[in-house]
């Protein structure tokens, strides 16, 4: 058992000395990362950053097959890849350094916050939002409603005018209704709240989009493909309500059609948010359903 000791000590010599400043450097690090990988992740560099994974993978394929004209490839290529990250991350970068300076950072780090307010997507906001679809649909107002999931749509709120009103199916009416000021373009919706309205949607490039489908669609399309939401689309020429996600469009045929879609993702959202129910508590800006 000594002699176990003696090797284990003898074996420990060769680690650097680990100092009180060394321990705190580590852990300021492990945070820093840790809080950098939240952000990523609920941004669209989320899933840039799989990409990039994938391209790292192949290029260690490559190298453990000895594809050498591939690896030459990526070789010369390396450097421009890190000055088209920088432009394809630029948003974000300009997003990091904008909450850097913000005077809530701190609050938020000590919240664990991870950007998204009331996250919580109540059965009553499901039953306003079936209400007031079918109700504009009846009427042929054409309708155009975002529902965020878990990569932040902040940029595509900047677009529009900021709204920060709980959900019901009077104020989404309102806001769609003919010759109002909200009327065109988008609302984004986060949780329980509409966030924002007439926000411009990133148009889609997709040519087997049918051509019946117009500008409206083609928007929910767009969004769609670049994150994870939910759109919900009304026609103004048909009175049809279509459901987007993942790129795909899809005919909603009445109220409990939608709202079946609507419940699952309910669910979705209270199995995401309680996995940071430990350090955040009682979520910030929380309300109760009624106000």
């Amino acid at each position: 058992m000594g002699a176990f000791f003696d090797g284990l000590e003898s074996w420990l010599s060769f680690l650097p000395r680990i100092t009180i400043g060394s321990l705190t450097e580590i852990i300021i690090i492990a945070i820093l990362v840790y809080f950098a990988l939240l952000w990523i992740k609920s941004t669209r560099a989320w899933y840039l950053l799989r990409g990039i994974g994938m391209i790292l993978a192949f290029a260690l394929l490559a190298a453990l097959f000895r594809w050498n004209t591939i690896l030459w490839i990526l070789d010369k290529s390396g450097a421009i890849a890190v000055t088209a990250l920088v432009i394809i991350f630029q948003p974000e970068l300009r997003k990091a350094l904008e909450q850097l300076g913000s005077k809530n950072l701190f609050s938020e780090l000590l919240l664990f916050d991870d950007g998204k307010e009331n996250q919580e997507f109540s059965e009553r906001t499901v039953n306003e939002i079936v209400k007031a679809t079918f109700e504009m649909a009846k009427v042929k107002t054409g309708a155009l409603m975002v529902i965020e999931r878990n990569v932040s749509l902040r940029e595509i709120e900047r677009t529009g005018i900021e709204i920060n009103g709980l959900v019901s199916s009077q104020l989404l009416i309102n806001i769609f209704e003919h010759n109002t000021p909200l009327h065109d373009g988008a609302v984004v919706i986060r949780g329980n709240r509409v966030t924002a309205a007439t926000c411009y949607l990133p148009l889609s490039d997709n040519m087997m989009i049918s051509k019946e489908l117009g500008t409206r669609h083609r928007a929910a399309v767009g969004i769609s493909e670049v994150t994870d939401s939910m759109t919900i689309v009304v026609s103004e020429e048909t009175g049809r309500v279509s459901l987007v996600e993942g790129g795909s469009l899809r005919r909603i045929a009445d109220a409990e059609m939608l709202k079946a879609a609507l419940a699952s993702m309910e669910r979705q959202e209270e199995t995401g948010s309680s996995r940071f129910r430990i350090w955040k508590g009682k979520k910030k800006n929380e309300r109760k359903t009624v106000e």
